[in-house]
């Protein structure tokens, strides 16, 4: 993408294309004066007749792109650039909220363009599971015919899951898939997940929230999702208030926070650092059942984390942990390690000493363990990895590693490691976190290699 002073020179010699139509040159010096702001365009035939809405955060940029050389001669673009005629734009307070609007547009307009530019998947959607006592919010592309409220179709899968993760944040719902019933006292017992240990869930799952209150926080999603963002802060102001005068002080603050992240959504960071990737290779649900066949687990598993060894010069060694909640990245959770008690290169002690860390922490917190273990590497780095638990006298979850070679499982307490096909979904699933830890290990490596070459030359 050019900067904004080529793109702006770039447009002006759009705009003075006499190969060109009237139409197109106006639209292109239309875009010049674009904002360089969040938001909607929609683009517009000769009719006048919106033929496609995209969303951006920034307009002048992403709108420009489509007079550019480069998209007339682009397949998927070239049809959609030869019938534009006008261009129009509407701001918006973020990029969330633009790519709600993109989606609120995209149902209610029905372009022409937005159909024919999707790909062989079906739109995704954000649904609402509104029958359930606490309903659970996700990402779908194959909606249930009743008993939810869908929104959408959107038209970027990653801006949606990125959404969705921003979202969380400030109303708190769950998106897992447990059954959960208010009067079934047997949730008081449950153990909730992460999502509640880092407040971006209410914890349904054990009952730390009455149906009222959390029916409330997905009412005001619901709110939000349907444009209605200026009257949902002003009634939360009303609600923070009233607390404050009955001395409910706990729930004041809490809606104050929540009013605090609404109003700097634009803070909140770009849609593409909270975005999971869309891998239309992997099924998430089929890997992780996969998972709990072949590795025989009582239920489901729901989190799974990935352990990885890098070193620096063959010197300073670094780890990373990465963390996948329901079958994607959750990159919150990501951690990096410096290997503090290892001299020289050994990747199993290395191991014992990131294990060791990581869930002794995770005991004396009180905080959820993943449902599987991760570890990069054969037998030797399975066999460290337990040996940290051993000596903590920690109760391990399950725990794992897969050899890069010959792409084996092998399992505590198996004598011959698991050889799974190629093409099964707990095999790939497996491999997408063990690739995504040795990525992030590797990226701290070279931030490390970067100081350490910046300090010799100061």
């Amino acid at each position: 993408m050019p900067d904004d002073h080529e793109l702006t020179e770039q447009l002006a010699d759009a705009s003075n294309d006499t190969g060109q139509t009237p139409g197109f040159r106006h639209a292109a010096a239309k875009v010049r004066e674009f904002p360089q702001s969040p938001g909607v365009y929609l683009m517009k035939d000769n009719a006048g007749r919106v033929i496609y809405v995209g969303k951006a955060k920034n307009l002048r940029s992403r709108a420009g792109s489509y007079f550019l050389k480069a998209a007339a001669e682009e397949r998927r673009t070239a049809e959609l650039v030869r019938e534009i005629c006008d261009i129009d734009y509407m701001e918006a307070d973020s990029e969330v909220d633009a790519l709600l609007v993109e989606a609120r547009l995209v149902k209610d307009v029905q372009p022409k363009f937005n159909q024919d530019l999707k790909d062989d998947k079906t739109f995704p959607y954000l649904e609402i599971h509104t029958r359930e006592d606490f309903p659970r919010v996700e990402f779908t592309r194959e909606p249930s015919e009743r008993g939810t409220k869908l929104y959408g179709p959107f038209a970027s899968a990653g801006g949606l899951r990125g959404a969705i993760q921003v979202l969380q944040k400030i109303f708190k719902f769950r998106t897992c898939s447990l059954d959960i019933a208010e009067n079934d006292e047997k949730w008081r017992w449950f153990r909730p997940c992460l999502l509640a240990s880092i407040n971006q869930c209410t914890a349904p799952c054990n009952l730390r929230i009455s149906k009222e209150d959390y029916r409330r926080d997905i009412h005001r999603l619901r709110m939000f999702l349907e444009g209605k963002k200026s009257t949902l802060l002003k009634q939360m102001r009303e609600e923070m208030t009233a607390a404050a005068k009955e001395l409910r002080f706990e729930h004041a603050a809490r809606l104050r926070d929540e009013i605090q992240m609404l109003e700097t959504l634009d803070d909140r960071g770009e849609l593409d650092t909270h975005a999971q990737p869309e891998v239309f290779y992997i099924d998430p649900k089929k890997g992780l059942a996969g998972l709990k066949k072949v590795l025989k687990l009582a239920e489901q598993p729901r989190t799974i984390e990935g352990v990885d060894i890098a070193h620096l010069g063959g010197g300073e060694t670094v780890a990373s942990l990465v963390q996948f909640i329901d079958g994607l990245p959750f990159k919150p959770g990501y951690k990096r390690f410096k290997i503090r008690s290892v001299q020289g290169v050994d990747d199993f002690a290395s191991i014992h000493e990131v294990v060791a860390r990581r869930f002794q922490r995770l005991e004396a917190e009180g905080e959820a363990f993943p449902d599987i273990l991760l570890i990069d590497g054969g037998k030797g780095q399975l066999n460290a990895g337990l040996a940290a638990f051993t000596a903590l006298g920690i109760e391990p979850p399950a725990v794992i590693s897969l050899a890069k070679r010959e792409e084996e499982v092998y399992v505590a307490g198996a004598d011959e490691p698991l050889r799974l096909s190629r093409h099964s979904y707990a095999l790939r699933l497996l491999q997408y976190v063990r690739d995504e830890a040795h990525r992030f290990a590797q990226h701290y490596h070279h931030m490390l290699r970067r100081k350490s070459t910046f300090g010799k030359e100061s």
